[in-house]
């Protein structure tokens, strides 16, 4: 037997109706907000992620899909979605227009070990503001991000910290280069090895080991540069002012090399030590490094796998569920019956509805068992007999109750029972 490659999982039905009902609310709950969708290619050239993510990060240096095509050329599976946004954005010279805000999603690649939540093919819904500079650009995006999770019943707290510019940003690194260099003994192999391309990454470190041991490294935002600073202390006010609740957290730096200003991440219970199911912020320099004229941006990712663990763990027999539409099983018995079924069974699913059907005429309690077994919400039964009268038998197959509907009422039935049972 061929199996699936580790870390490259299938998303099987009734879950994958799960995924497309949080699909579905992102796009409600984005496009309120101005936000369009973008579909970005899963293949990309190598110097994308290079020079956009950085060569000094976990992400480049040793987790890509990286390969040469035909020609020799180094092709890259996409790592994550802002690089091939902003890439989009300069290639179709979308900075013409003083505003661009898009949504998307789909599958990301990265080479680590497979572990609860994160998967080596793993999907992501992301979205990005590109040409606007403001706190309150800031602070809409995580408003945005917020409001989706309550959308979907998913609990989570959020996290900001600001990284500073590229004017104070290095006169932290010096202070924190100084302490790590007194606590060197003290870190992890990792650690040890990036502190001097990257510094900051010793603070995000999930080793207790240097946790314990930077307990008492500086704060960034204690070093912000004024326009950096009243830039943060703008977003907290504009947090403040939409009621929505929030930690500082200097320690949070993010893995990539293009975060500026703002930053934000989004934990939620149930997940071990990789909560987080959600994270952004704020990459003015990004656009520019892509060869795009200096545009300020922001934007996040929320990962998929971890969002449905939390939803599947939540107990709370309040939450919204993502209902599929209720499987509608016709049964026809006699030569007539079967001929006004299929034009029945057409009218359904021009509505929308899921139908199975016995078009074979089988017995009655052979076809009840097939619904049964596919779950079937409702079964429809119409013989000869039925169709001379002008109606059909319905059964609510949970309540186990039938009765009998006017054949040019079915539709409207169906409505109505779902209606009352929502």
């Amino acid at each position: 037997m061929v199996k699936a490659i580790r870390g490259f999982n299938d998303i099987l039905p009734g879950e994958s109706g799960l995924w497309r009902w949080f699909e579905s609310e992102a796009q409600r709950v984005f496009e309120t907000y101005g936000f369009a969708e973008i579909r970005l290619p899963v293949v990309e050239k190598t110097e994308l992620f290079i020079r956009g993510i950085g060569d000094t990060t976990d992400i480049v240096s040793k987790e890509m899909y990286t390969f040469p095509d035909r020609k020799g050329e180094s092709l890259t599976l996409r790592p994550e979605g802002t690089a091939s946004a902003v890439r989009a954005y300069v290639e179709h010279k979308q900075y013409t227009s003083p505003l661009t805000k898009v949504y998307y999603s789909g599958p990301m690649f990265r080479y680590e070990r497979p572990q609860k939540g994160r998967q080596r093919q793993f999907y992501q819904i992301g979205a990005e503001v590109l040409g606007d500079a403001s706190p309150a650009a800031d602070a809409e995006t995580i408003a945005m991000l917020m409001d989706f999770f309550k959308a979907v019943g998913v609990e989570g707290t959020l996290y900001i910290n600001s990284l500073g510019c590229s004017s104070c940003r290095p006169v932290y690194k010096i202070e924190l280069l100084r302490f790590l260099g007194v606590h060197t003994d003290e870190l992890c192999k990792n650690c040890t090895k990036r502190i001097e391309e990257n510094p900051l990454r010793a603070l995000d470190c999930k080793s207790p080991k240097c946790r314990e041991a930077t307990t008492e490294a500086p704060s960034i935002i204690d070093h912000l540069c004024l326009d950096c600073n009243k830039h943060f202390d703008d977003v907290i006010d504009l947090l403040n002012l939409m009621k929505i609740k929030y930690h500082t957290d200097h320690r949070m730096v993010r893995g990539l090399d293009y975060y500026t200003r703002t930053t934000f991440e989004v934990k939620a219970e149930g997940l071990g030590a990789q909560d987080t199911i959600a994270a952004g912020g704020r990459y003015d320099k990004l656009v520019s490094e892509l060869n795009g004229p200096d545009t300020p941006c922001v934007g996040f990712a929320l990962g998929m796998e971890r969002l449905a663990i939390v939803y599947n763990s939540n107990e709370d027999a309040n939450k919204p569920a993502p209902l599929d539409e209720p499987l509608i099983y016709v049964i026809t018995l006699g030569k007539a019956a079967r001929k006004a079924g299929m034009e029945i069974i057409k009218g359904l699913r021009e509505d929308g509805r899921r139908v199975e059907a016995d078009l074979m005429g089988e017995s009655v309690k052979k076809s009840m068992k097939r619904a049964d077994k596919l779950g079937a919400a409702y079964a429809l039964l119409l013989g000869d007999n039925e169709l001379e009268e002008g109606k059909i038998t319905i059964k609510d197959m949970k309540a186990a109750e039938q009765t009998n509907v006017p054949l040019d009422k079915i539709s409207t039935w169906l409505a109505e029972r779902a209606s009352k049972k929502a």
